[in-house]
């Protein structure tokens, strides 16, 4: 039986010398079906010619440029873009039954797409992330032997079940992210460090990479999205944290996520996972 199409969502923005890496990383995947969506957040360098001279060669791989690039700065000079408007376009331009995403500068191992879907189809979860590696020349290429990792140390040691992640979820809920309008109060107020604590709860990471994320496309048709800074209820102090804005809210809707402890996506990272110093013995 075929396995269905799975849509794979590339935010770019001027990546000219690692968007390459990113898509081909996703081209080579064991998992078959796949479309890549790769949307540009309004690059002003040669990103473009490389994404449209892929795609010239490959049915599977189409350019698209977000119709609407927000602020890409806020008044001191930080990133709060981060590709959330089109990774969120690129969301609705997709037509597989489940969605998954990859940032520009970084990569993923070849059978990452193919672990989270069975992964997902064995739990029968709505949402499943794994963990990351640092991307280089050791781990680009490569696969991640997952049935090695079973043989020595067991399934259930690397699987996080939906009830320590809902536990996880509603303690960083604020209190006053609960109330409807907290969207018509200016993010200032929200980031305050006096009124910080009222809209942010906990300060859990999520468990798993956010970019690593796959979903069933009901997480969509039911209108859930990657949202504009200030409608965020899982967000970040900083302004940033779109994608664990997205993963958080889908578990407090579906309460059926499940993330799983492989590092299979590659990291633009100077620093090692401190989970998986050592993991280079499972790559093949």
């Amino acid at each position: 039986m075929s396995k269905p199409l799975i849509s794979v969502v590339i935010p770019v923005y001027n990546e000219e010398k690692r968007i390459r890496r990113a898509i081909e990383s996703i081209q080579k995947q064991t998992y078959p079906n796949l479309e890549i969506i790769v949307v540009d957040d309004g690059s002003t360098d040669g990103t473009p010619g490389v994404v449209k001279a892929i795609a010239a060669q490959d049915s599977r791989v189409s350019y698209y440029e977000n119709p609407k690039v927000p602020a890409r700065t806020n008044w001191r000079g930080y990133d709060i873009n981060a590709g959330w408007a089109a990774r969120a376009y690129g969301f609705r331009l997709a037509k597989g039954e489940w969605i998954t995403t990859q940032d520009a500068d970084d990569a993923s191992l070849l059978n990452r797409i193919e672990v989270e879907y069975d992964l997902a189809q064995k739990y029968q979860a709505t949402m499943v992330t794994v963990f990351w590696m640092p991307v280089g020349d050791k781990t680009i290429g490569k696969k991640l032997n997952v049935e090695q990792i079973i043989q020595e140390k067991g399934e259930e040691s690397f699987v996080v079940r939906p009830e320590t992640i809902n536990r996880l979820v509603q303690e960083c809920y604020g209190l006053l992210m609960h109330l409807p309008f907290h969207r018509f109060i200016p993010f200032s107020i929200k980031w305050f460090p006096y009124t910080r604590n009222l809209f942010w709860g906990k300060r859990h990471d999520y468990p798993g990479a956010d970019p690593s994320v796959m979903f069933d496309r009901k997480v969509i048709d039911a209108g859930i999205n990657v949202r504009a800074r200030n409608a965020r209820t899982f967000g970040v102090p900083s302004g940033r944290g779109s994608g664990r804005d997205f993963v958080m809210q889908t578990a407090l809707t579906f309460k059926n996520n499940w993330s799983f402890r492989l590092p299979l996506y590659l990291l633009s990272s100077n620093r090692e996972y401190p989970d998986f110093v050592g993991y280079d013995k499972y790559l093949i």
